[in-house]
């Protein structure tokens, strides 16, 4: 409870940072906030001539069954490989004034999650132009697995921007970390196509649920099941508590490590 009055009293400063990293995140660039859009666009385009033309995929409309999971993906893989070098990226503010350091990963992926939101206005008028099903009733759910995304994030960003304070190499391993955890979680293919006597395993990598879950809404217009849900909910909470608890141990030492 004391954490959380802490950020409440600093929400300005949360709400700076964020407007700083969207702002500065294309400075100077010519397209400047377009890339926001193009970056996914561009990954989509390549990954559907790849599962389309090359290897196809027996997955109808595999644009669209991509897409759903990609934007999801990005957002989460930028969290924890961009937020573990926050706290670094940092050190001078850190070390000049007091404020609590769960400000800066909070605030990175923060920003990082506006970006998905703005990307997801993409998704809405490619399935409206596609003539995609929309159930109403699970467009409702979509907060609730954003939400849970955005937790699970937070968890894996506090938990990685800590430990690279005290070894840096892990900035430079959560890349490869990140990219095998792509291939791992069912964004390019179903997961039908998971064998069964793999599903189990699967289901322990967080992202599964959460993937699942937005394809179930976006892609087959159906409510989320309720197991999914669950899972997606159990896991976030757990990865977030994970990541509170070791940043509020390692935080002691940042300004002496940094």
């Amino acid at each position: 409870m004391k954490l959380l009055h802490e950020l409440y009293l600093y929400r300005q400063m949360i709400f700076s940072l964020v407007k700083k990293d969207l702002r500065g995140r294309y400075k100077g660039s010519v397209l400047g906030f377009l890339w926001t859009f193009i970056n996914p666009l561009m990954q989509l385009i390549v990954y559907t001539f790849v599962f389309t033309v090359i290897l196809p995929a027996d997955v109808d409309r595999y644009y669209l069954h991509l897409f759903v999971a990609l934007i999801p993906w990005i957002f989460f893989s930028s969290s924890i490989t961009g937020g573990a070098s926050s706290v670094v990226a940092q050190k001078d503010l850190i070390k000049k004034i007091y404020f609590p350091r769960e400000v800066i990963p909070i605030s990175y992926v923060t920003s990082c999650f506006v970006n998905m939101l703005l990307c997801f206005i993409i998704i809405f008028l490619v399935m409206l132009f596609t003539g995609s099903v929309w159930n109403f009733t699970a467009i409702l759910c979509l907060p609730v697995v954003w939400i849970v995304e955005y937790l699970l994030a937070l968890g894996m960003a506090m938990l990685s921007s800590a430990i690279t304070v005290y070894f840096r190499d892990l900035e430079h391993i959560l890349g490869i970390i990140s990219m095998v955890w792509m291939y791992m979680t069912p964004v390019l293919y179903s997961i039908d196509l998971i064998p069964e006597r793999l599903q189990s395993l699967y289901r322990l990598n967080p992202m599964t649920s959460v993937i699942t879950a937005y394809r179930d809404i976006l892609y087959y217009g159906q409510v989320p099941n309720l197991l999914t849900l669950s899972e997606a909910v159990f896991l976030g909470v757990g990865f977030l508590i994970l990541g509170v608890f070791v940043f509020s141990k390692l935080k002691k030492r940042f300004a002496e490590e940094l």
